[in-house]
């Protein structure tokens, strides 16, 4: 593996000499308080206490560790105003991971950007089940943040000791040991602007029993948090409006024919669609007028910025000293409900049945319902194009996870070992919640007279909406089971040079089981696209490693490590990794590893549901290349229907998809590794650049919408059709792709400042600058860069949304300390990205500009029981990045910014005696 560092761009080693210089003036918090710890540590305790750090099984001092791993400590989450571990997420330089929750599979992590299934994610050193539809990675809503003592962050990827399928890195969540007494905390957010966004939280925590003393300790903690809706209008001007959309090419009225309200019709004598209320401005603030004699929905109204979401969480943990051994028992559950809005149920074609509006009825143009009369129509039955008003369609997506560990650790003659049996349970069921409706029942209320196309509906519409109303009914269940078991042993064999020769062995066998049920009774709700499906399967997955330390000398460490796979479905794999660990002075160490990775594919890509038409729609607006062909295919909006074809299903429009499981599907694979450095030119400053490389072939992935649209000829193979050349759907089901190169130099300082007679200052950098991120859609085929623009493939089987990779990103701290009073001010930066581009006109090609956040928190210990934290996110009001990927159905970054603004934290702790 090659680590061409000498070979840096010019625009690289500027950005890699201003990271030097930045953390040379300015850096290391995090280094200042290990060494404060460390030393207290030593005075109480003559030993030196050996811990097991994430990514080895072998326990030796924190500071010894080879790999590079991030650790962030539970008090830092308070001080930089944290509220959810989204927001831990979303701060981690080496993080690609979506914003607040946008979608029912909730907050995942996304490390380096290579996709949310190759980020393991682990509580106290073991796996949880899986979220429950995908089953390829954890919900971190789930997770209870309120018991979390640190969270360490493996940035080298494929763990021989955790799993060869940590193809981006590791997280592990790491609880507190014990808790005596207890404590309550109660936090709000509150936004500056009117409307949504704020948020509350609620924990209670008790623990009683001292290990030490007692032997004996057990706690719990129960916590809640929620977020209200954030509608765009809340945010009109902050996130694009009307003339932002416009200013960059995506201007709303430039639509036509699509589904609104009041309707806009065709006849069976003149296909091109048309609006009896357009010259009176269409409907506020249902719809606006958009072009060519049509209205169009007005996303003022409908568009949601923030989804509301509840959250529970619970952690209880017992434990019991034998001598030199430990026994716990934990129990987690979280439960999440988040509150889906899409635009407003459609009336569309069930069958052969046709959304008709006959000349009897009263709401006919002309008629005694009071619509206006449209010119030429005259008595032919109408084709309607409706969305219902009605609120907008809206789904509850639950989510509970739980996990029951029993575990052991401690020491055997000269042995130390650990064992643990657990059980993990993710369940998640997704309902109607309100605004949905039976298809049928639409179509039926139309041609008997009694619904209205083109308004609100009188006192009988709105009894016969409630009588089709699918509110309550639920459409999807899924569940994911995981069963393991787990034993390591480690001891030193023999002195060398530097230290004891130490080794370890290890074995884990674990089930997983994965269930998923599309519900009949949903297919009756046409817009929704269910389609009924069902699948169900299991695999076994025994694993044995092996792993050696050998401090050669004083100065040189090296360490082994390989791991024997054995899948119940795909097969053995045999993965190895090593690395080193040499520090030629004591202001100097060097540190690297390689490693292999292998990845199965889940079982919801292999034996999923799997449906014969279209269950899903594209999530941006297309024209269909074949119905609605133009001279600019990239541009939606810009094709004609060719004859016979209604413009508001094949022009602009949500085209039909399917998606679900692919049983040919093979694993993927990986080569990867590390090279660094680390300065400690005093006991206040510490420096390190970490090169990391990632190479991957087979990937398992989803192409983004804009690849098969721009490049039909080639991907025109994915587009099914009937006889007539009608879209069946696009086939969009997970597949093998070629391979994908990222890599990059992580960038970490800290400096404890002299003291002061104003107090401590410290000050911490973590970056990560973007060397490479290379795609390669098919086998032996072209590489395509995807630095610092968007990629070309999804970041996984929960979003539609194209992979994020910025050049350079970072999280920048300064912080005070003086007795009880403490302040710190976080920035967060991401640099500047090149828009899409491929779904507007060259003259509205553009660049993202750079985006910079600043947060500033304050701490106060008011008295011995009562701690204050306040503290204002978003300080100087930064709005989130425009752009112009139609993905992105509001034209902002909600996969990387938020949109609430500047908000106000308030975090009030009272510890009970």
């Amino acid at each position: 593996m090659k680590y061409p560092l000498t070979k840096r761009s010019t625009a690289a080693r500027r950005i890699a000499l201003s990271s030097i210089s930045l953390a040379v003036l300015a850096l290391a918090q995090q280094a200042a308080a290990q060494q404060a710890t460390q030393q207290a540590t030593q005075q109480a305790t003559p030993a030196v206490q050996r811990v097991e750090v994430t990514g080895s099984s072998i326990k030796r001092m924190a500071a010894e560790e080879a790999l590079p791993v991030t650790t962030i400590k539970a008090e830092e989450l308070e001080k930089q105003g944290m509220t959810t571990l989204a927001d831990v997420m979303m701060a981690l330089p080496q993080s690609a991971s979506l914003a607040p929750s946008q979608a029912g599979s909730g907050t995942n992590i996304n490390l380096r950007g290579l996709g949310v299934n190759r980020t393991l994610v682990l509580l106290n050193g073991r796996r949880l089940a899986n979220e429950a539809i995908a089953d390829g990675y954890a919900n971190l809503d789930t997770i209870p943040i309120s018991a979390l003592a640190r969270v360490e962050v493996l940035r080298d990827g494929a763990s021989s000791i955790y799993g060869s399928d940590a193809i981006g890195g590791v997280v592990n969540f790491i609880t507190k040991r014990e808790i005596e007494g207890g404590s309550a905390t109660v936090q709000a957010v509150q936004p500056s602007r009117h409307g949504g966004g704020d948020e509350q939280r609620v924990t209670l925590t008790f623990g009683k029993g001292n290990l030490q003393n007692d032997g004996w300790n057990v706690y719990g903690t129960v916590d809640f948090h929620q977020r209200s809706r954030l509608l765009m209008s809340d945010r009109a001007g902050f996130v694009p409006d009307t003339a932002t959309l416009t200013s960059i090419g995506l201007a709303p009225s430039a639509a036509s024919g699509g589904y609104a309200s009041p309707a806009n019709f065709t006849s069976s004598a003149n296909k091109t669609a048309a609006n009896p209320y357009y010259s009176a401005g269409c409907l506020a603030p249902y719809s606006i007028q958009g072009a060519k004699n049509t209205c169009v929905l007005n996303n003022d109204t409908y568009g949601t910025a923030l989804y509301p979401n509840k959250q529970l969480t619970m952690y209880g943990k017992a434990t019991r000293k034998f001598g030199e051994h430990t026994v716990s028992l934990e129990y987690t559950r979280g439960d999440e409900s988040i509150y889906s809005y899409k635009n407003p149920t459609q009336v569309t074609a069930v069958g052969s049945a046709q959304a008709i509006l006959p000349a009897s009825s009263k709401w006919y143009p002309g008629k005694s319902g009071g619509v206006p009369a449209v010119a030429g129509i005259t008595n032919q039955p109408l084709t309607v194009s409706w969305a219902v008003p009605d609120g907008g369609a809206v789904t509850r997506d639950n989510q509970v996870n739980q996990r029951l560990l029993l575990s052991a650790e401690g020491t055997v003659g000269s042995w130390d070992y650990k064992t643990g049996m657990s059980y993990g349970l993710s369940q998640r069921k997704v309902y109607f919640d309100s605004g949905y409706y039976s298809g049928i029942g639409l179509i039926n209320g139309l041609s008997s007279g009694v619904l209205n196309p083109f308004g609100l509906q009188d006192q009988a519409g709105q009894d016969y909406l409630q009588s089709i109303a699918a509110d309550g009914m639920q459409n999807r269940s899924a569940k994911t089971a995981y069963y393991g078991i787990d034993a390591t042993v480690s001891k030193a064999l023999m002195a060398l040079g530097g230290g004891d020769l130490a080794m370890a062995i290890g074995a884990d066998l674990h089930r997983d089981t994965n269930e998923d049920t599309k519900l009949a009774q949903a297919a009756d709700i046409t817009y929704a696209k269910i389609v009924p499906g069902h699948g169900d399967s299991a695999r076994n997955i025994a694993g044995l490693f092996a792993e050696l330390d050998a401090p050669v000398t004083k100065t040189l460490t090296l360490n082994g490590a390989v791991r024997v796979d054995k899948y119940s479905d795909v097969g053995s794999t045999v993965t190895p990794k090593i690395s080193f660990r040499w520090q030629p002075t004591k202001t100097v160490m060097f540190r690297g590893s390689a490693n292999t990775g292998f990845r199965a594919p889940t079982l919801f890509d292999l034996n999923g549901y799997r449906t014969t038409t279209a269950n899903t729609t594209t999530s941006a607006r297309w024209d269909d290349p074949v119905l609605c062909p133009s001279r600019t295919p990239t541009i939606p909006g810009t094709g004609t229907a060719v004859a016979g074809a209604n413009a508001a299903d094949v022009c602009n429009a949500k085209l039909n998809k399917m998606t679900g499981s692919n049983p040919n599907l093979e694993p993927e694979k990986s080569k990867g590794g590390t090279l660094g450095v680390v300065f400690e030119p005093s006991r206040a400053l510490t420096l390190s650049f970490d090169y990391w490389q990632v190479n991957m072939k087979n990937m398992l992935a989803n192409l983004p919408e804009s690849v098969y649209f721009t490049n039909y000829e080639q991907y025109k193979s994915l587009f099914v059709r009937g006889a007539n050349n009608s879209l069946a759907y696009i086939d969009n089901t997970t597949m093998n792709l070629g391979g994908q190169i990222a890599g990059g130099v992580d960038v970490s300082g800290n400096w404890a400042l002299p003291r002061t007679g104003f107090g401590n200052f410290n000050i911490g950098i973590d970056g990560t600058y973007l060397t490479r991120f290379d795609n390669q859609l098919v086998k032996d085929g072209a590489w395509m860069s995807n630095v610092g623009q968007f990629g070309w493939a999804s970041n996984g089987t929960t979003s539609s949304y194209p992979i994020i990779t910025y050049r350079w990103k970072h999280n920048l701290r300064l912080s005070w300390q003086s007795g009880d009073w403490g302040a710190q001010l976080t920035n967060n930066f991401n640099s500047k990205y090149k828009d899409a581009n491929v779904a507007v006109a060259p003259q509205y090609f553009r660049d993202i500009s750079s985006y910079s956040v600043w947060n500033l928190t304050g701490t106060w210990k008011a008295q011995k029981q009562v701690s204050i934290t306040a503290g204002i996110t978003n300080l100087f009001d930064k709005a989130p990045p425009i752009t112009n990927n139609t993905v992105y159905s509001y034209a902002y970054l909600s996969s990387a910014a938020n949109p609430t603004g500047r908000a106000y934290n308030l975090r009030v702790t009272y510890n009970f005696d």
